[in-house]
C-alpha cells in the first residue's frame, strides 16, 4: 500500500461497527414476528444469548418471556406503536435481571431502552433497539427516597413540622404536621402569608424578618417567637433552617423544621417568674442588713477597735456582692420578650462612663483604671441599663486580674457606631470559651478561675441589653495575655 494511499475499509465495516456499539438490536418491522437481523455484543452479553441463535429469529422466538412487563414497556407493544406511528419510543425504565457468569446467579437490573424506526421508501422499514444500564441511577433514587422517608418519620416522630420555601419565586410547601403546630387541622391548606399572621407583630418585626436577612449571609436560620392559635392562646415555637445556594453562591431555597416548645418554655418562665419573686423578696432583708452594718460602722469609727471595723468593712462588701447578684437575677427574668423595657433617652456615654469609674474606685480596688475622654460621645439608648453592662465590663476585668494591673477604657466614633472598650491585663480566656461566653450561666472551667464566684449570667445580660439596642458585643483575648471586650451602638450625632 502507498504511503499518502487512504486505508481500504473492509465491506462489513457498518455491521462491525453496529456489533461492537453498546446495546443495539436491528430488528425488521415484519409485525408481529419482528425479524432479529443484527445484535451488538453488549446486548448478546445482557441477554446470555449468542448471535448465531438469535440473528434470523423473531424477536420473541429468541425472547418470549414478556411477563411482568406492563402495556407501555412491553416490547410487541412498543414495536407495533413504532411501526404504525412512525415515531420514537423511550422506555425511561424497565427491570430486566442478568445472570452473572462467575456466580451463576441472576443479577437484578434496571434499563432504559430507545426504540427508533429506520425508514426506507416512506415507511418503517426497521427498529433500532438500544439498551442502556441505568441500575446506579436506580439505586441511588431509591436510596434517596429512603432516606426521604426516614427522615420524615424521624420528624413526626420528633413532632416537628417541615417547610421549605423557593426564595424565587416564593413558593412554599411544608409537612401537615405544620398546621397543627399553629392551632389548625393537618389537612387545612395554609401558606407562608398565614403562618406569618400567626407570629406576635413585634417577634416577626424584631426576630423573624432580622433572622431571614441574616440567614441570607450566615447560611442558617435559628429563632424562637411567640404564636396566637386562633382560639386565642398564646403559644412557642422554635424555628431551625438552612439556606440553599446555587453554584454561583446565590440563595435559591430555605429548608426547615418548627418545633412546638410551648411546654417547655412555660417551664422556663414560671421558673423566672420565681426567680424574680424570691430576688424581689431578699431585697428587704438584704437592704436592711446593709443598713445595720453601716449604722455599726459609723459606731465604730472612733472606737479604735481595728478588727470589727475590718470585719464590718468586709460585711458590707459581701452584700454589695449579694446585691449585685439579686439585681442580675431580676433582670434576667425581665429578658422574655415583651418584660424588658427600654427607656431611650440621649446622654453623654463619656459621661457614664466617669461616673461608672468613679463608682468602682470609690469601693477601693487596687487596680489602676485608665480613662481619657475624647469630648462629647451622643448615644440614644436607656441610660441605667447601659450603665450596667459598662460596670461588669468593669468588674471582669477587675475580677479576672490581678492586684495593681492596669485597666484600659476607650471610648471612640467608628463609622456611624460607638464603640467602648475595656482591655485587662488578666488571665485572659481560650479560643474555644470565647463564643460561649454570652450564653446564659456559662462559666469557663478553668482551674485558674475555680475561686472566682459568679453565677454566669453578667455577660448574657449585657449581651441581651446590647442586641435590644440593636448594638453588637463582642471579645478579643489570648490565655495569660488578657481580654478586651466590646459593645457599639449606633451613633446619636
Amino acid at each position: 500500500m502507498d504511503a499518502g494511499a487512504e486505508p481500504e475499509l473492509p465491506d462489513n465495516i457498518f455491521q462491525i461497527l453496529f456489533e461492537k456499539s453498546p446495546g443495539s438490536l436491528l430488528v425488521k418491522a415484519d409485525k408481529p414476528r419482528f425479524t432479529i437481523l443484527a445484535a451488538s455484543d453488549t446486548y448478546l452479553q445482557i441477554t446470555s444469548s449468542k448471535r448465531t441463535e438469535i440473528v434470523g429469529k423473531g424477536f420473541f422466538e429468541s425472547f418470549p418471556d414478556d411477563d411482568g412487563f406492563d402495556d407501555d414497556t412491553n416490547a410487541r407493544n412498543v414495536f407495533t406503536k413504532v411501526v404504525d406511528t412512525g415515531q420514537k419510543i423511550d422506555v425511561p425504565t424497565y427491570r430486566f435481571d442478568v445472570l452473572n457468569p462467575e456466580t451463576g446467579q441472576s443479577e437484578i437490573r434496571y434499563w432504559s431502552c430507545c426504540n427508533t424506526p429506520v425508514f426506507n421508501d416512506g415507511k418503517v422499514a426497521f427498529i433500532l433497539n438500544t439498551v442502556v444500564d441505568i441500575t446506579g441511577e436506580v439505586n441511588a433514587k431509591e436510596a434517596a427516597i429512603e432516606n426521604e422517608n426516614r427522615l420524615r418519620l424521624a420528624a413526626e416522630a420528633a413532632a416537628l413540622g417541615t417547610w421549605e420555601l423557593n426564595l424565587e419565586d416564593q413558593s412554599f410547601m411544608c409537612s401537615p404536621r405544620l398546621a397543627e403546630i399553629f392551632g389548625h387541622s393537618p389537612d387545612r391548606p395554609m401558606d407562608l402569608a398565614d403562618f406569618r399572621a400567626q407570629v406576635n407583630a413585634d417577634d416577626m418585626e424584631n426576630i423573624v424578618l432580622k433572622a431571614f436577612h441574616e440567614s441570607l449571609i450566615t447560611g442558617k436560620y435559628l429563632y424562637e417567637v411567640r404564636v396566637n392559635w386562633p382560639d386565642g392562646s398564646l403559644h412557642w415555637i422554635k424555628v431551625q433552617g438552612l439556606v440553599v445556594k446555587d453554584e454561583k453562591g446565590v440563595p435559591v431555597e430555605m429548608i426547615g423544621t418548627i418545633l412546638d416548645t410551648t411546654e417547655s418554655k412555660s417551664d422556663e418562665i414560671r421558673k423566672n417568674d420565681f426567680i424574680a419573686m424570691a430576688s424581689h423578696e431578699l431585697k428587704t432583708p438584704l437592704t436592711s442588713i446593709k443598713a445595720y452594718i453601716q449604722l455599726l460602722s459609723k459606731k465604730m469609727e472612733t472606737s479604735g477597735d481595728e478588727f470589727t471595723t475590718n470585719a464590718l468593712t468586709k460585711a458590707n462588701q459581701q452584700v454589695n456582692r449579694m446585691t449585685d447578684l439579686i439585681h442580675g437575677f431580676l433582670d434576667l427574668s425581665k429578658l422574655e420578650p415583651g418584660k424588658l423595657k427600654l427607656n431611650i433617652e440621649s446622654f453623654d456615654i463619656n459621661k457614664l462612663l466617669r461616673e461608672a469609674i468613679a463608682d468602682t474606685n470609690l469601693a477601693g480596688v487596687p487596680h489602676i483604671i485608665n480613662f481619657e475622654p475624647d469630648g462629647v460621645m451622643m448615644v440614644a439608648a436607656d441610660k441605667e441599663k447601659i450603665g450596667r453592662v459598662i460596670v461588669n465590663f468593669l468588674s471582669n476585668a477587675i475580677k479576672y486580674s490581678a492586684k495593681g494591673s492596669t485597666i484600659n477604657v476607650e471610648c471612640k466614633q467608628v463609622d456611624d457606631q460607638v464603640r467602648v472598650s475595656v482591655a485587662d491585663e488578666g488571665i485572659g480566656i481560650k479560643a474555644k470559651d470565647q463564643a460561649k461566653l454570652f450564653q446564659r450561666f456559662y462559666r469557663v472551667e478553668n482551674e485558674k478561675m475555680k475561686n472566682i464566684s459568679g453565677f454566669g449570667i453578667g455577660l448574657y445580660l449585657s449581651s441581651e441589653i446590647i442586641q435590644r439596642h440593636k448594638g453588637k458585643i463582642w471579645v478579643k483575648s489570648e490565655e495569660d495575655k488578657g481580654a478586651t471586650f466590646y459593645f457599639s451602638l449606633p451613633a446619636n450625632s
